[in-house]
């Protein structure tokens, strides 16, 4: 069995350790497998002689997730609930506030020990500081959804993936290494944990979208191995060709799994290295890029505030803010894709339909609604509105992080003074033209609505 480097945990907060099980408080990694939290809390677990149990925190009204969300993390939630109890593990699913929820769920289990997750997003690191304020018991946190531990890869935000780039290679031998199975719990938890999972229910239908559901992914970590499969069988040997054609259906599908936790991104790495020797622009995808956007939200509060834009671009964008826009849309506009843009309104009805807009496209699709609204905070607001709202991989550092750098140039540099946009990079229709085939990807999107519709 391989060993955890426990380089990759953290103690949040000191405590002594009470009688029951070990609890961990699973959030942004939603899955038994190859999950370093998991592998952390077992381990401990088992040098105490103590039960595992997995908690998870329904939280209503999650930074604007809808109907979509939800059902997609409830089946997967639903499956491991199953996975774990075939481990011997009892999985519990609390709803509320976890400030309420998890102390109380603490004291009445007379827990010995809590691990959670790690995300860099606000809610999350508040959610710990509550929580920590009202436990006496040890609290750590473990990085289960970075190969290199955020916190560990860069010490500050880094100013471009060029930066960032040899301090995550320079770790990757450390930490990229081969991960240890879980076991069947030897020490069982007594009490049963009877989920009610028909209350759950109600965030599937307590929104009004028309379009809800996504049909076309199927949730969890069985779904997300099956998925990385077919891309390494069938893609990856194109991926370095196609990626960034949105007529072509190059990309991995990976994201939503990547998003919910359902697949570990050390997994993916492993398996298309064992495949591929140089995956080149694969890993600088699935490493660099996505690790930089945690980086990138940890270190930054501001990271969906124009205030986290960089200090030239600010200035600049606040330079042209009044300049004289040819077109304005609400952002009411903007979600019925009501635009004078046939491939804008592509890519709008492509997010709603499917849950999901190819890398490339949101590029432009959100650079076009800093142009067409009448600010760049009104821009920021609605396009993280739209994303996280249809985007099944929404509400995560890697589209907060796309959108900041296509409206605020985090990560980029100062281009060629131009109106409305300043120094940020800019992009054209008819640049989109030369690189791949624009009618092709409209008629594309076009025939899915119609599908959809039946």
């Amino acid at each position: 069995m391989t060993a955890m480097n426990f380089r990759r945990a953290r103690l949040l907060k000191a405590g002594i350790m009470g009688s029951g099980p070990v609890v961990y408080w699973m959030s942004r990694d939603q899955r038994t497998s190859e999950n370093w939290a998991l592998i952390f809390c077992q381990d401990i677990a088992i040098k105490n002689g103590l039960p595992l149990s997995v908690i998870f925190c329904l939280v209503p009204e999650f930074l604007g997730a809808s109907r979509r969300h939800y059902s997609f993390m409830l089946e997967g939630l639903r499956e491991v609930e199953r996975k774990l109890d075939e481990m011997n593990i009892n999985f519990f699913l609390l709803n509320g506030s976890p400030e309420s929820e998890i102390p109380g769920f603490i004291d009445e289990h007379r827990a010995s020990l809590l691990v959670a997750d790690f995300s860099p997003l606000r809610i999350s690191l508040n959610w710990k500081k509550e929580v920590a304020k009202q436990i006496s018991i040890p609290f750590y946190e473990v990085d289960a959804h970075n190969i290199v531990p955020c916190w560990l890869s860069s010490n500050k935000q880094e100013y471009a993936a060029r930066t960032f780039r040899p301090k995550i290679y320079r770790l990757l031998p450390e930490f990229l290494d081969e991960i240890p199975v879980l076991h069947r719990n030897s020490v069982c938890f007594e009490e049963n944990s009877d989920n009610r999972w028909d209350a759950a229910e109600i965030y599937r239908t307590s929104t009004d979208e028309k379009r809800s559901a996504i049909r076309h992914i199927a949730p969890g970590e069985d779904a997300a191995k099956r998925r990385l499969r077919s891309f390494i069988q069938e893609k990856l040997s194109l991926y370095e060709k196609e990626r960034n054609d949105p007529s072509k259906d190059g990309q991995s599908g990976l994201s939503p799994y990547l998003h919910f936790g359902h697949i570990s991104a050390q997994r993916v790495a492993l398996d298309v290295l064992a495949s591929m020797k140089e995956p080149g622009s694969f890993l600088e995808e699935l490493v660099v890029r996505k690790e930089l956007s945690d980086n990138f939200c940890y270190y930054n509060s501001n990271y969906d505030s124009r205030l986290g834009f960089p200090d030239w671009s600010r200035k600049s964008l606040d330079e042209h803010q009044r300049d004289l826009r040819e077109y304005i849309y609400t952002t009411e506009d903007l979600e019925k894709a009501r635009t004078h843009d046939q491939l804008w309104n592509a890519a709008e009805r492509e997010m709603t339909i499917l849950g999901k807009m190819h890398g490339y496209m949101r590029m432009y699709w959100a650079k076009k609604i800093l142009e067409w609204t009448e600010s760049p905070a009104e821009a920021l607001n609605a396009a993280i509105y739209l994303n996280d709202r249809y985007e099944i991989d929404g509400r995560d550092p890697n589209g907060y992080t796309s959108i900041a750098w296509s409206i605020g140039g985090v990560h980029d540099r100062a281009f060629k003074e131009r109106p409305i946009f300043g120094k940020i990079r800019y992009m054209s229709y008819k640049g989109m033209r030369s690189k791949f085939d624009v009618q092709g990807y409209i008629e594309h999107v076009s025939r899915l609505e119609q599908i959809s519709e039946t």
